[in-house]
C-alpha cells in the first residue's frame, strides 16, 4: 500500500502497473486499490488519480476483477468522532476559514465526513496512505497532523519510521530527509505525553 500511494502521489504510472501486481498478489484486495486510488485522488490531484485509474483497469481487467468487487461509491459509512470531527473543523474554520471559506466547506463534505469515513479501508491503512502520499510529494507542512492521526489509528513508532525509510526508494532521499525531522518531532512529542500521563 505505501509503494502504491507514493507512485500514484508521484504520478509514476510507469511503475505502477508492477507495484499494483505484487500489492494484489500479497493480500491487498481490489477494493483496497480501488478506495487508495479514490483517497488519493483528494491528497494527489485528480490528474494523478486518473493515470491511476488507466493502469488499474488494465490490470483489473486481465484479473478479471470486476465491479462487484469494489467499493459502492456512495456506502455505509463509519462512526464518526464527533469530539476528533468538532476539534479538526475549529482548527480548519479558524486558520483557513479567512483565506478560503470553499475550502473549509470542502474540507468537511466531502473530504473528513464522507471520504475519511468510508469502511473500504480500515482507519489505519487510510492514515498510512495519507502519509505515505504526502511525504512522497515533499508535503512536510501536513505529515505532522496525518501522521498523528494515523498512529491514534494504530499505526505503531516502527511502522512510521519504515514508512519514511521506503520513501528513500520511491521518492527519493530529499522527500524522505525532509519528513524524518517532522515524523521524529511527532514521535517525541507523543512520547512525552505518553510519559507525562503515566
Amino acid at each position: 500500500m505505501v509503494t502504491v500511494a507514493m507512485l500514484i502521489a508521484r504520478n509514476q504510472s510507469g511503475e505502477l502497473k508492477h507495484y499494483i501486481d505484487i500489492a494484489l498478489d500479497t493480500g491487498v484486495t481490489p477494493a483496497e486499490v480501488s478506495e487508495i486510488i479514490t483517497h488519493l485522488a483528494f491528497y494527489s490531484g485528480w490528474p494523478n488519480a486518473m493515470s491511476a485509474v488507466s493502469v488499474t483497469k488494465a490490470i483489473f481487467r486481465s484479473r478479471g476483477v470486476t465491479a462487484d468487487a469494489l467499493p459502492d461509491a456512495s456506502p455505509d459509512l463509519l462512526p464518526l468522532n464527533q469530539e476528533v470531527e468538532k476539534q479538526r473543523s475549529e482548527t480548519v474554520e479558524k486558520n483557513v476559514g479567512p483565506v478560503s471559506p470553499g475550502l473549509v466547506k470542502f474540507t468537511a463534505a466531502p473530504l473528513f465526513l464522507d471520504l475519511w469515513q468510508r469502511s473500504a479501508l480500515k482507519p489505519r491503512d487510510r492514515s498510512l496512505i495519507t502519509v505515505s502520499a504526502l511525504i512522497a510529494s515533499g508535503q512536510s507542512a501536513q505529515i505532522g497532523y496525518h501522521l498523528n492521526k494515523a498512529m491514534d489509528n494504530g499505526l505503531s513508532i516502527e511502522e512510521a519510521g519504515e514508512v519514511v525509510a521506503q520513501a528513500a526508494f520511491y521518492a527519493g532521499w530529499p522527500n524522505a530527509f525532509t519528513a524524518a525531522p517532522v515524523v521524529g518531532e511527532v514521535l517525541r512529542n507523543r512520547s512525552l505525553r505518553k510519559r507525562e500521563n503515566g
